[in-house]
């Protein structure tokens, strides 16, 4: 039955969110921590992970990785007019509505979708809007570009090495990789408890702009796949992980991002916060139809 396959994969996902939530509120830990070692050493790990495998095939993934550039930059163009129509910076609307959450909420949710050989297809998305959200995302709140430290990053350095493996041809030793997929493992359940965590710490000021952005994100985000996918050889999953892609609500590194370039990091709050919350009723609907 489609309904309870629906809800054996968004169940999971979003019950560790809330259990994080919980936890935050209640222990108000350091979360800062966590997230510096999942960004420094387990989420490296997934991606070396996955692009070392001998599995990888890097031609099949080339155009979707074309389409989830397309419909991030897609979503910016068609979310522009929508800020100025609600009267809102652009720069304080059009960030969120582009860089979405496919790290915390993407990878998770795809794989628990369409099972382990997605993962793949699932690290290659989010490599795509990891680059595009640390280039574009400082240049559009600030004009300037970061494209060195985005190379800096342990994420970059894993993916080169897994890339480089996978085109050598070789292999590693097997209690080596079993050891690196491990720590890759983990992150999927920490990236999520590490959102939860995190929510506690926006607010539900300009509410009503948070309230349009649950709604304006993963429209734009579906028109453009909408639009794009019959330019595009993908196969019928990947069609499916596109749309989903599309509609992730917007990443909690926009709401840094915003704090760290003074950008009105309250209301860019306020659209995290909610456009997380409106996930709950959004994604069950779109994987309703992904999984057709």
């Amino acid at each position: 039955m489609l309904g309870l396959r629906i809800l054996s994969i968004v169940f999971p996902v979003f019950a560790i969110i809330g259990i994080g939530w919980w936890y935050g509120r209640v222990k108000r830990p350091d979360i800062g921590v966590t997230n510096q070692i999942s960004m420094d050493v387990l989420v490296p790990a997934l991606v070396f992970a996955a692009l070392a495998s001998k599995e990888f095939d890097f031609a099949h993934y080339w155009q979707l990785a074309l389409g989830g550039a397309l419909v991030i930059l897609g979503s910016g163009l068609l979310a522009w007019p929508v800020a100025r129509l609600l009267k809102v910076d652009a720069k304080t609307f059009v960030p969120p509505m582009m860089f979405n959450n496919s790290g915390n909420m993407g990878i998770p949710l795809i794989v628990l979708a369409f099972g382990e050989a997605a993962l793949g297809a699932a690290i290659i998305l989010f490599l795509v809007e990891m680059v595009l959200h640390f280039s574009m995302g400082p240049y559009m709140l600030a004009h300037r570009m970061r494209l060195l430290q985005l190379l800096k990053t342990p994420v970059m350095a894993a993916t080169v090495l897994g890339v480089a493996v996978s085109l050598s041809g070789t292999s590693l030793p097997a209690p080596l990789y079993t050891a690196i997929k491990m720590l890759g493992d983990a992150s999927i359940p920490m990236l999520l408890f590490a959102l939860g965590v995190r929510l506690n710490q926006v607010s539900f000021r300009d509410w009503h702009i948070g309230v349009a952005s649950g709604i304006v994100s993963p429209a734009t985000g579906i028109v453009m796949v909408l639009l794009v996918t019959p330019f595009l050889d993908l196969d019928p999953v990947q069609q499916s992980i596109l749309l989903v892609f599309g509609a992730l609500p917007p990443a909690v590194l926009n709401y840094l991002m915003a704090e760290q370039y003074r950008q009105e990091p309250e209301r860019v709050a306020s659209i995290v916060l909610l456009g997380n919350l409106a996930a709950l009723l959004v994604m069950p609907v779109v994987l309703a139809f992904a999984l057709r």
